[in-house]
């Protein structure tokens, strides 16, 4: 039987806020355990939580961005269940109420686009963090996660391929970026996502049974749990038996789900609206204002740098797939005075080798992008060939100064002289009888071979275009 795979994807975006949603207590990451949670995150009598503006701000930027609904008016209300990181005994979220309303983005796999809806992005605290090493078969709780704002956006179940969401997952961690709500550091779990899968017989309507991954915190990770369940699933189906909805958890070492617990459903966590909460209300002039501080978005970038830079549509994704990145690009073309594509091939191929090799983000390039440009600028005037300026290149990351002192310090200037060029082609020719003599003879191919051994004699310091050109008059 033929399958169809349909997923949907919660991701939990941390807000990048410096206090917490219903405190003033630090989310800075790192600190020591239970350091960074105050009375209100742990629910004491007596305390009440007053909301951070700021997130509210966030999560419009994110409803604006995605061209969805910021509901003018939403609640908070309390999501009751018991687990040991959750002091209160119940979480703060929203419900039927929530911030932002119908909204979607465009991906593209394979070439081809496709148009992912989002339900609903709402507003909620985080828990804490149970540990299970270091306590000699005892578990610990670290709270100082808890309350830290999270901005939960949910998909609707328009996926139709791991493939496809990871690249959903890919832009909506692009977006946030851009916008600046949230670091998407994913090792930190600033940014992790929960993947609802089922799979139904290929032009069934109906939803299969689907069972929750839990807690996938890398692109990597999301593909290959996605991957697996779907296997799974499959035997499940076609061996008589029945996917059973639940919540599972991907262990990435084995590359395989297993079951956590059965998969609660809304009415589990008996929600209703938070009494210590009064409805969140936005003014139109604060929409207004989000609206007006709202950034270049990556589509949007991404058009502007095909039609103003001329750039292919795989070039110009890549270079605005973060924000830092085509910033980097746009300050390197204007240092260098350079044709555009010169820019990216260096930055895409190059520099992102380098990056690759020392584990570094473009925010921590060695070589900035005014000292790219001020290199470019070296092959576009002819100073240097291509060649020559990967060993400039490899100099400026090795901390070795800026290409024009790198250049004049190793004497890497090009020879463009005519007459200095005619006088190497001259001793190559005169070196080289035989293959001259076959040349002539027809052997064209041997072409390449002077142009080598003249490159060679000037240790390719010799313009090549020139070296090519001087070449064909002279053995013609």
């Amino acid at each position: 039987m033929a399958w169809e795979t349909v997923i949907g994807l919660e991701i939990h975006a941390q807000l990048a806020t410096k206090s917490k949603i219903f405190s003033g207590a630090s989310t800075a990451y790192g600190a020591p355990p239970n350091t960074q949670a105050c009375a209100v995150d742990l629910g004491l009598p007596g305390v009440l939580p007053v909301l951070n503006e700021e997130v509210v701000r966030m999560a419009a930027k994110l409803g604006l961005a995605i061209g969805a609904t910021v509901a003018l008016r939403s609640v908070f209300a309390r999501k009751n269940y018991f687990y040991p990181d959750l002091p209160k005994g119940y979480q703060i979220s929203q419900y039927e109420l929530p911030i932002v309303k119908k909204g979607d983005i465009q991906i593209e796999v394979d070439g081809k686009e496709k148009t992912i809806g989002i339900t609903r992005a709402h507003l909620e605290e985080d828990a804490g963090k149970s540990l299970h090493e270091d306590f000699q078969g005892l578990s610990g709780i670290d709270l100082n996660r808890a309350g830290t704002p999270l901005l939960e956006i949910v998909s609707e179940p328009d996926m139709r391929s791991p493939s496809e969401a990871v690249a959903y997952m890919k832009k909506l961690h692009s977006l946030v970026r851009y916008l600046d709500i949230c670091d998407g550091n994913m090792q930190e779990g600033s940014f992790r996502c929960d993947a609802n899968i089922s799979m139904r017989p290929q032009g069934q309507q109906a939803f299969g049974t689907r069972a929750e991954l839990k807690n996938l915190n890398s692109f990597r990770f999301v593909e290959r749990a996605l991957n697996f369940e779907i296997e799974r699933q499959i035997d499940v189906l076609e061996s008589g038996g029945e996917v059973m909805q639940e919540t599972r958890l991907y262990d990435a070492d084995k590359n395989e789900t297993r079951s956590m617990r059965t998969k609660e459903e809304a009415n589990d966590y008996r929600y209703f609206p938070d009494p210590d909460l009064l409805p969140l209300i936005i003014e139109p002039e604060f929409l207004e204002q989000v609206k007006a501080d709202l950034p270049e978005l990556p589509d949007e970038k991404k058009q502007r740098f095909m039609q103003q830079y001329s750039l292919s549509l795989y070039d110009a994704s890549t270079l605005t797939s973060s924000r830092e990145l085509a910033d980097y690009f746009e300050e390197t073309v204007k240092a260098s005075d350079s044709e555009a594509k010169l820019c990216a091939n260096w930055i895409l191929c190059d520099l992102t080798a380098f990056l690759n090799k020392n584990n570094l983000e473009i925010t921590e390039s060695k070589v900035s992008a005014t000292q790219l440009g001020g290199m470019l600028r070296r092959i576009t005037d002819k100073t240097i060939s291509g060649k020559i300026a990967k060993q400039v290149f490899e100099g400026i990351w090795n901390g070795d100064g800026d290409a024009d002192t790198f250049i004049e310090k190793r004497g890497l200037k090009q020879v463009t002289d005519t007459g200095a060029i005619e006088k190497l082609i001259d001793e190559v020719v005169a070196n080289n009888p035989k293959q001259l003599a076959d040349y002539r003879g027809g052997k064209e191919k041997l072409f390449g071979f002077f142009v080598g051994q003249v490159m060679k004699a000037s240790k390719g310091k010799a313009n090549p275009k020139q070296v090519n050109e001087l070449l064909k008059n002279k053995l013609s």
